[in-house]
C-alpha cells in the first residue's frame, strides 16, 4: 500500500523520517540522494550503507532530524542475494569492470556448497580497490584510476549466512549460480565472491547484486524512484525505526532535564533509552555515561 505524504509531518513544519528506496541499477546511492533532496527542497539527507551502480535493492535514506541516526542504521545485518561466475574476474571484482582474466573452469555442485559452509564465520576480508575507503586521505578507487600502488587494507567481516540458491549451470567453460547471504557491515559481496572463487582454486566475479534486507528493513516495503517522486511511499517516523531501544515517556520536568542535555540517573535498567515526549515524538537517546555507570548521557538529541 502507497502513502500519499506531503511535505510536512506530525513533528512540524519539516520532514523528519526514513524513506526505504527500492534502488535501480545504474544509479549511485548518492544520485538516489540527489533526487530526494531536491524533491523534497531540502539538503538534510543521507543513506545508511552505500549500493554499488551495478546493485539493486534496499537503500534506507534518512531525512531532516533523522539524519542522525544514520550510523545506527549503518550498523545493521545486510541480506543479499547475488549472481556468480566463476572463470572470469575483472578490476573492479564485478561484470562492470575491464576482465583481468579468464580460465576454464568446471566446478560441482557439492563442491560449491562444501566452499559456501566453509566460509560461514568471521574472517579477515580483503578491501577492493574500487571502492571509497581511504588511505591516507585519498580514496582507494583514486589510486585505482592513477595506476598508483597502495596496500588494501582488510577488514574482520561477520558472514551468517551463506547458501547457494540457484541450479548450478555451466555455461561453455563457465559456472553460473546464485547465493544468498546475511552479512556484518563492511562486508564486500564482490570480495567475498572472489574469496568463494580462490577457496574453489578459480577465478570468479559479481554478475548481479540485490540488497534484501538491511536490519529489519525488507525489500518488499521499499518503493522505486519513480514512486517517490510520484509521492507514492510511507515515511517512518524516527520513534518507528528506533522501536528496538527500550522507550520511556517523559513526563514535563524530565522532558526539560532531556532537552537542555543534561546528565540524568539511570533508572531504566538499560544500558540505552530513547526518550519521547507525550505524542510519540522523539527527543533524545541516551546511553551509559562512561564516567559513571550509574548516569546516562545524550546521544542523539531530536529536538
Amino acid at each position: 500500500m502507497f502513502f500519499f505524504v506531503k511535505r510536512y509531518n506530525v513533528f512540524g513544519d519539516s520532514m523528519d523520517g526514513i524513506i526505504l528506496i527500492n534502488k535501480e541499477s545504474g544509479y549511485t546511492s548518492r544520485d538516489v540522494v540527489n533526487i530526494i533532496g531536491k524533491h523534497l527542497k531540502t539538503k538534510k539527507v543521507g543513506h545508511t550503507g552505500t549500493l554499488d551502480p551495478l546493485a539493486t535493492g534496499v537503500l534506507t535514506i534518512c531525512v531532516g532530524k533523522a539524519t542522525k541516526i544514520v550510523e545506527l542504521l549503518t550498523n545493521h545485518d545486510k541480506e543479499y542475494i547475488a549472481s556468480v561466475t566463476l572463470g572470469i574476474t575483472s578490476d573492479t571484482l564485478d561484470i562492470t569492470g575491464n576482465i583481468t582474466k579468464e580460465v576454464d573452469c568446471f566446478k560441482t555442485e557439492d563442491e560449491i556448497k562444501s566452499v559456501l559452509t566453509s566460509m560461514i564465520g568471521t574472517y579477515e576480508q580483503e578491501v577492493p580497490i574500487y571502492s571509497a575507503v581511504k588511505i591516507k586521505g585519498k580514496k582507494l578507487y583514486e589510486y585505482a584510476r592513477n595506476n598508483e600502488v597502495v596496500e588494501l587494507p582488510k577488514r574482520l567481516v561477520d558472514i551468517k549466512e551463506l547458501s547457494l540458491i540457484s541450479d548450478v549451470k555451466q555455461d561453455g567453460n563457465k559456472v553460473v549460480f546464485s547465493i544468498k547471504c546475511l552479512v556484518s557491515k563492511g562486508t564486500y559481496i564482490r570480495s567475498l565472491i572472489s574469496d568463494i572463487a580462490t577457496n574453489l582454486n578459480t577465478v570468479g566475479l559479481m554478475s548481479s547484486l540485490t540488497r534484501t534486507k538491511l536490519g529489519d528493513f525488507n525489500i518488499i516495503e521499499c518503493v522505486k524512484i519513480e514512486d517517490f517522486i510520484n509521492n507514492k511511499y510511507e515515511l517512518k517516523s524516527i520513534t518507528e525505526v528506533l522501536s528496538n531501544y527500550k522507550s520511556i515517556t517523559a513526563n514535563k520536568e524530565l522532558e526539560e532535564d532531556l532537552k537542555n542535555g543534561k546528565i540524568i540517573d539511570n533508572i531504566y535498567g538499560s544500558s540505552e533509552v530513547l526518550f519521547i515526549n507525550s505524542n510519540n515524538d522523539p527527543i533524545a537517546l541516551y546511553k551509559t555515561y562512561d564516567k559513571d555507570k550509574n548516569k546516562m548521557k545524550p546521544w542523539k538529541m531530536f529536538i
